[in-house]
């Protein structure tokens, strides 16, 4: 599981802070969208608030894939950060105008900015993590988690205050980044790129399992998820647990090793579904293993295409879908 190669501390400070970036990118979307649609009835006389968050959710997942084969191919990936910051900015300042207007080709404009920008940004993220530090499981683990946390603080703490804080504070990371990164930008190739690919028939069953396994997964997160009215409290410990489960899964696969780690995840998993409990302890119980093996299907998808990590990323993105259809 280890990458052979020698990693500074600087690369797992990058990861740091795209670790940070993906807290703040998902927390911005999510509280644009909750302020955009505030305002107005579930169904307007001009657009169906559901149609709003469905369009917003298409083009962040399923354009991962298409986003994440650019991000391979692209040379100065830091353009596709400026690309997904600067349609960010867009969206949130366009929102107001949004408001205003009420109309549906405002709207959809600002969630389209959105869905976009966060698209780029995931794959870009996704790609990042391989370049600076290998495929490393822990690190995979550490920048997917952190977006599951900044979409809880949102939906609690959403306000125009808490978009434009988060704006500025993205901003100014991204271009800190960007500046300490540009001097290595040559130096900086995937570490997995010289890995022969499992390509052809195998490759492609090996991506589809590992995708099937995705969906799966959304599928029992979702279950563990919804169901009646939340205290901001529990949406808060929803997310923080999501959070701690992908981070954490690096770590104990990294000590176990990835097929018993899986083993003891998914037999903690059935145990809390068979049990059929409502009792939160053993709701956040079966939430913390299930998403523990996010880090374990990264790390595979990358290890079956080496090189081409951000389309990995958008494929195993554009799968995470039918668990949030089943929330609709």
């Amino acid at each position: 599981m280890k990458s052979g190669v020698s990693i500074s501390g600087r690369g797992y400070g990058m990861v740091g802070i795209c670790s940070v970036l993906h807290f703040l990118v998902d927390g911005l979307c999510l509280c644009c969208a909750y302020l955009l649609t505030a305002p107005f009835s579930l169904q307007s006389s001009s657009f169906n608030i559901l149609e709003i968050f469905l369009t917003y959710n298409i083009l962040a997942f399923l354009t991962q894939p298409l986003t994440g084969w650019v991000a391979d191919r692209i040379s100065q990936k830091h353009w596709l950060l400026i690309g997904a910051v600067v349609l960010l900015s867009l969206a949130v300042l366009l929102t107001p105008f949004a408001i205003s207007s009420g109309t549906a080709p405002a709207m959809f404009a600002v969630v389209i900015l959105l869905g976009i920008g966060n698209s780029l940004f995931h794959v870009w993220g996704g790609k990042q993590v391989v370049m600076k530090v290998g495929n490393d499981i822990r690190a995979l683990g550490v920048f997917v988690s952190t977006g599951a946390f900044g979409l809880a603080v949102a939906t609690v703490l959403f306000s125009w205050t808490c978009l434009y804080i988060i704006l500025l504070a993205i901003i100014l990371l991204a271009t800190t980044y960007v500046l300490m990164d540009l001097p290595h930008t040559n130096q900086c190739t995937s570490r997995l790129e010289h890995h022969p690919p499992q390509g052809g028939m195998w490759g492609a069953i090996a991506i589809a399992a590992i995708a099937a396994f995705v969906m799966f997964r959304s599928y029992i997160g979702t279950e563990f998820s919804i169901g009646g009215d939340k205290s901001n409290a529990v949406i808060l410990a929803i997310g923080f647990t999501s959070m701690l489960g992908k981070m954490a899964g690096g770590w104990i696969s990294r000590w176990l090793g990835i097929v018993r780690a899986l083993i003891v995840m998914l037999v903690v998993v059935l145990i809390c579904i068979l049990t059929g409990s409502k009792d939160l302890v053993v709701v956040l119980l079966g939430l913390f293993m299930i998403n523990c093996t996010m880090p374990i299907t990264l790390y595979l998808a990358n290890y079956v295409l080496p090189g081409r990590e951000g389309l990995a990323f958008g494929i195993l993105a554009a799968a995470l879908m039918p668990g949030y259809l089943l929330t609709i």
